[in-house]
């Protein structure tokens, strides 16, 4: 049943219609739901957890909410003015948060900046959030671009923050990878080396990016793609996948690096990643239209595993974890890449399961219609690609933004990518 606090749905909408209300109501949970000190994103807006979902902001949602508002302010959904005050409140507030030698903490108090455990050992620095985080950043700074006091002392204000961030730090010692979580109490115990393929491109190419703190090549050459579910080469339902685990996992493998990085004739000598990323959408859109489980409501405009809340807690939802769980986020993320299909399903979500999914802050998390289930939830990793890649079809304004960082192309060229930003 609708929450009583939802909007009425109307139907017969025009495409662009619809997907300026889509945007414009999911915005919400980055502008009125924001930490009232920080202005930082909330991680989710329900309590499943022990963490107080009141004061835990996320570093890597609060990257996507930024990027999120600056296509509010392109499409006048916010004034422009008042972005740019809220991005002054966070960057001022960042500027005061804990970090760990430069690198931010999965998890932030959002009045006192103090990191949050996200577990136990994973109570130091994230080098994958803070990767999302400077996406967000770099991209408000290529946004506000005035000589205005306020714009210049907002980009004065980012480049502090990104060349404070040690990316070489994360190498333990000059290691040819990148490992994810630094603790000061636990230094290294986590152990964890970003390889294969997954969300964290876009780590390594801001680690080579990076005019401060740069990591070599051999970082992204020998170690991000040494892992057996880097390279696949196999066909599933007459789609060829280059790289990836089989089936492709999660969706938002191919959502979070690409907000801004733009997949659009980038290349490198392991793939093309706009044939990786239509060929992994396809897939996993092929996957449930067969329905190999059977789950209730799974069709042609019913589809998209990714990362989410499920009824029997969150999981990396995807083909070889498949439990029934829908997430609206993961079709309508990959709008650029199947835009047709994502289209068809926004409107299925919209008209036809909008009195059960449509809320406050635009679709609720997850649903599974085998278990009569819809998530309470929102949640920040989800809600902010959803305005973000809808943008980046629209008019690609996030990937401009992003690509126009002179450091983010000479990163590029660093590691061996090419792509028409680079020029000839």
């Amino acid at each position: 049943m609708r929450n009583a606090a939802s909007p009425a749905i109307r139907r017969g909408l025009s495409d662009d219609a619809l997907l300026d209300l889509v945007q414009r109501q999911t915005l919400t949970y980055f502008w009125d739901f924001a930490h009232p000190v920080s202005g930082l994103a909330r991680e989710r807006n329900n309590q499943p957890y022990e963490y107080d979902w009141r004061e835990t902001v996320t570093s890597g949602g609060s990257g996507f909410g930024i990027m999120a508002l600056l296509a509010g302010a392109e499409r006048g959904f916010l004034p422009r003015a008042d972005v740019l005050e809220r991005l002054r409140q966070i960057v001022a507030f960042l500027g005061q948060a804990q970090t760990h030698h430069g690198v931010f903490p999965h998890f932030l108090h959002g009045g006192t900046g103090a990191t949050l455990p996200f577990t136990p050992k994973d109570d130091g620095g994230d080098i994958v959030e803070t990767a999302f985080l400077m996406a967000g950043l770099l991209c408000a700074r290529q946004y506000f671009t005035a000589t205005a006091p306020a714009e210049s002392d907002l980009r004065d204000a980012i480049d502090r923050l990104w060349r404070a961030v040690e990316w070489d730090w994360h190498t333990r010692g000059g290691q040819s990878v990148l490992y994810w979580h630094w603790s000061p109490r636990h230094a290294w115990a986590m152990n964890h080396a970003i390889t294969g393929w997954n969300e964290c491109l876009l780590t390594y190419v801001l680690a080579a990016a990076s005019p401060s703190h740069p990591v070599a090549p051999a970082a992204y050459h020998d170690g991000w793609t040494d892992s057996p579910v880097f390279r696949n080469g196999n066909s599933y339902y007459g789609i060829e996948l280059p790289l990836g685990p089989p089936l492709g996992g999660p969706l938002f493998f191919s959502h979070y690096s690409f907000l801004g990085l733009d997949p659009r004739g980038l290349s490198d000598r392991y793939a093309d990643y706009w044939a990786q990323n239509v060929a992994h959408t396809r897939i996993n859109r092929a996957y449930c239209m067969a329905n190999p489980a059977g789950y209730a409501g799974y069709g042609e405009n019913c589809w998209g595993l990714t990362a989410c809340d499920g009824d029997a807690g969150y999981g990396a939802f995807n083909p070889e974890e498949d439990r029934g769980v829908i997430a609206p986020t993961a079709a309508l993320s990959a709008m650029p890449y199947t835009p047709a299909e994502s289209m068809a399903a926004l409107r299925h979500y919209y008209e036809d399961l909008g009195s059960e999914i449509w809320g406050p802050y635009g679709f609720f998390d997850a649903f599974n219609r085998s278990q009569d289930w819809v998530a309470e939830s929102n949640l920040a990793i989800d809600q902010g690609p959803i305005v973000v890649m809808i943008e980046n079809h629209r008019s690609g304004l996030l990937w401009e933004l992003f690509m126009s960082c002179q450091e983010v192309r000479e990163g590029l060229r660093r590691l061996g990518f090419t792509t028409p930003h680079l020029g000839a």
